[in-house]
């Protein structure tokens, strides 16, 4: 029964974590790009609205509840650390926490609130959109990377968990 517990979290993590992941590559590779192709202004007052809406009750439930699904996992998997697969998730559980809840709240979290902070039609919002643009997005994809990669290692643990180190 607790295996189950085990194996069905490891899981929603995996899931939680690609679909993190899959919102965090949208930024880096296109959303963006776009915004910065906009006056100023017009970027500025977008990504404003964006970050309001994004701290909806489903977006913080996928971020956050993934973040306390991968904290379970690393404290059960160390102590069980002798169980299939338990590296695996011990490293699927630190990259999502570290890479995609400690960044955001650490870096994109105050970007965006210096941003939301400025007129979009000012210079000196001009001048924080200027710096903001390429530090956020370089954040971002930190957290792309790291949520991908989460996933990946829940993935390869899960098989472990299940088959065995990759038994036919």
């Amino acid at each position: 029964m607790f295996e189950n517990v085990i194996l069905t979290l490891t899981f929603l993590s995996a899931l939680g974590c690609g679909l993190i992941g899959g919102v965090f590559f949208a930024f880096s590779t296109f959303v963006m790009k776009a915004l910065k192709r906009l006056p100023a202004a017009t970027g500025i007052a977008a990504m404003q609205s964006i970050d309001i809406v994004a701290v909806s009750p489903m977006f913080m439930t996928a971020l956050f509840g993934t973040g306390f699904g991968c904290l379970a996992l690393v404290v059960l998997s160390l102590v069980g650390w002798h169980q299939p697969g338990a590296s695996w998730v011990v490293a699927g559980g630190s990259l999502y926490l570290i890479g995609a809840v400690v960044v955001t709240i650490i870096f994109n979290v105050p970007l965006n609130n210096e941003l939301a902070a400025v007129d979009s039609g000012s210079a000196a919002g001009a001048e924080v959109w200027a710096r903001y643009v390429p530090g956020w997005t370089a954040w971002n994809t930190v957290r792309t990377v790291t949520s991908l990669a989460a996933s990946a290692c829940f993935m390869v643990g899960l098989c472990f968990k299940v088959q065995g180190p990759w038994s036919t």
